[in-house]
């Protein structure tokens, strides 16, 4: 059964749809948004379980490749380029390889067509781990996720998951805060979202790969299943990033993003 995507739609022009990653929402791409929609039709995601989107039991890419199908449905868009980073890089494969006469052009940012061991371990561990009721502001959540994850750029990622319950619907004694996030689902699900995408046709139209440089995600041992299942892939890589590469090089990551859109 699929969902009702939040979603939003800025520019003009042919549409291009971005998925973000684990955890994240569809203000993650914003940056690479602003960057393409003097060309473009951006439609920004947020994917089930996450951001403002419904809250659903299942969460796997062919449950996710659907909603993005009906998305497009319920949009009137017969064919849109989609761009995805890591997790929504598996989704967007997932539609083209489930719907290849709904994709013109696929992006996928920092993530193969493969399986990967689960490495969210600690990430999961904090954010299920945190008793809200005795969080009354960002810094007092921020210093009890800092006991399971040491970067403070990744708790500021996933410390934007958080919100503020409005004060008429807090109860006397409970929580301040809740996530966005299906925490409960996205744990229980978590082994099937490290799995690869489905599907044995390859999809034979234009598709660009960006690794980061530093990152991990793309290998080379990966090659042969990409131009299995990707035929006409190409790859780019973008120095001195790793796996948030739209981030740290966002000029870069869209300037590649635009020349491989534009092209005939």
């Amino acid at each position: 059964m699929t969902v009702a995507l939040n979603h939003r739609i800025t520019g003009e022009g042919p549409p291009l749809i971005l998925l973000h990653g684990l955890f994240g929402s569809l203000d993650n791409l914003g940056g690479i948004a602003r960057r393409l929609e003097d060309q473009w039709q951006i439609h920004a995601l947020d994917e089930r379980n996450h951001g403002s989107s419904p809250h659903t039991e299942a969460m796997d890419y062919p449950s996710m490749a659907d909603d993005v199908i009906t998305y497009m449905d319920a949009q009137g868009l017969e064919k849109a380029s989609l761009l995805g980073h890591s997790m929504g890089g598996k989704v967007a494969m997932q539609v083209a390889l489930k719907a290849p006469e709904r994709v013109d052009k696929l992006i996928v940012a920092d993530i193969a067509p493969v399986s990967y061991r689960p490495h969210h371990d600690a990430i999961l561990e904090g954010l299920t781990g945190i008793h809200l009721t005795g969080v009354r502001s960002r810094q007092d959540a921020d210093k009890l996720m800092a006991e399971f994850v040491d970067t403070p750029g990744v708790r500021q990622f996933l410390l934007k998951n958080l919100e503020r319950i409005p004060r008429e619907q807090q109860e006397e004694g409970g929580p301040m805060f809740r996530w966005r996030l299906n925490l409960p689902v996205i744990d229980a699900c978590y082994g099937k979202l490290a799995r690869a995408p489905e599907g044995e046709t390859p999809f034979t139209g234009p598709v660009l790969f960006l690794k980061g440089a530093d990152s991990a995600y793309i290998q080379e041992k990966h090659r042969d299943e990409i131009q299995r299942l990707f035929p006409r892939a190409q790859l780019r890589i973008i120095q001195d990033t790793g796996h948030w590469l739209h981030a740290e090089k966002a000029d870069t990551f869209a300037a590649l993003c635009r020349r491989f859109l534009s092209a005939e």
